[in-house]
C-alpha cells in the first residue's frame, strides 16, 4: 500500500483468497481494520522506524518557516508590486522559545533533539513518562496533564498516532488554553485536530498560526477557509518524502512480502 492504496475492505480480501500478507508504507496504520485482516488470515507490515528522522526535520522545518514567516516573505520578496521591504515586518523567535511536544515517540524525541540546539525550553506531553537519563539528554520536562503543555508552550507539535484516543485530540478547549501568541504544528494525521475549531481559532486570533503536514481530507477541498488564511502555512504531507527514505521505505516492504510468502518471520510485522 502507497499513500493508503489500494483500500483494503471485505470486498478485495474476499477477491485474494491467498493474499498473505499487506505491507504499507509508513507508519500510520489508521487506515488499517487489523481486526477484519487478522480474520482473514492476512498479516500487516510497516515501515516506522525509516521515516522518523526526515518527519523530524521536517517538524522544525514548518516551526523555522511558520515564526519566521518564510512564505509570506517569499511572496513579498517575488512580488511585481514590491517597491520596498517595510522595516516593521517581523517574525517571531525560535531560539529560547518553549517547545511542547505532544507524543514522545521517535519522532517526537527526534524533535526534542533538533530543538536542544536551538536552546528551546522543551516539555512533552506522553501516555508514559519518558527514563530520566532520556529527558535529561534533550533537557525536558514531562507534563502529565496536557492542558500544562499547552498553557506554557510558544509552540505546540503534535506527533501522535491516530487512535480513538487522540482523535481530534485538540478542539477548541485545547485551543483556548493555548497563548495567543502560540503556534500549532502537526507532523501526525489531520484528525488530531478539530479542523473547523483550528479555523475559528486561527480567524479570532486565539492562537497566532498554524503549520500543518497533515489535514483531514487530503488535499483539502479548494474553497477550504484553511487556504485563505495567511497565518497558515499546509505542506502535502511530506514529513517522510525524501528520495532516501523512499527508497528505504519500498526495500523494506518488499522484504516483508518476500518472508511473508516464505512462511518466516515478518520484519517489522504490525501486531
Amino acid at each position: 500500500i502507497w499513500y493508503h492504496k489500494p483500500a483494503i475492505n471485505e470486498e478485495l480480501l474476499q477477491s485474494l483468497p491467498n493474499l498473505k500478507v499487506v505491507a504499507s508504507a509508513g507508519v500510520g496504520i489508521d487506515h488499517l481494520d487489523l481486526k477484519l485482516l487478522s480474520s482473514y488470515g492476512v498479516k500487516v507490515a510497516n515501515t516506522p522506524f525509516i521515516v522518523s528522522t526526515d518527519t523530524a526535520d521536517l517538524g522544525m522545518a514548518l516551526m523555522l518557516a511558520s515564526s519566521r514567516r518564510l512564505v509570506e516573505g517569499h511572496e513579498m520578496a517575488v512580488s511585481p508590486d514590491t517597491e520596498y521591504f517595510p522595516a516593521d515586518w517581523l517574525g517571531f523567535e525560535v531560539s529560547g522559545a518553549t517547545l511542547g511536544i505532544v507524543g514522545m515517540g521517535t519522532i517526537g524525541y527526534k524533535v526534542a533533539e533538533r530543538a536542544k540546539a536551538f536552546e528551546m525550553k522543551i516539555l512533552y506531553h506522553n501516555r508514559n513518562q519518558r527514563k530520566k537519563e532520556e529527558e535529561s539528554a534533550i533537557g525536558a520536562v514531562y507534563c502529565k496533564k496536557i492542558g500544562d503543555l499547552l498553557q506554557q508552550s510558544d509552540f505546540v507539535l503534535l506527533a501522535v498516532k491516530l487512535t480513538p484516543q487522540t482523535r481530534k485530540l485538540i478542539g477548541k478547549r485545547e485551543l483556548e488554553l493555548m497563548k495567543p501568541t502560540a503556534t500549532l504544528i502537526n507532523i501526525s494525521r489531520g484528525l488530531v485536530v478539530d479542523q473547523d475549531a483550528l479555523v475559528e481559532a486561527l480567524q479570532n486570533k486565539v492562537i497566532r498560526a498554524a503549520a500543518l503536514d497533515v489535514t483531514y481530507p487530503e488535499p483539502l477541498p479548494r474553497d477550504h477557509p484553511l487556504l485563505k488564511l495567511k497565518n497558515v502555512i499546509i505542506t502535502p504531507h511530506i514529513g517522510s518524502a525524501t528520495k532516501k527514505t523512499h527508497w528505504v521505505m519500498m526495500e523494506e516492504m518488499a522484504e516483508s512480502i518476500e518472508a511473508g510468502l516464505a512462511g518466516l518471520p515478518i520484519p517489522r510485522e504490525v501486531l
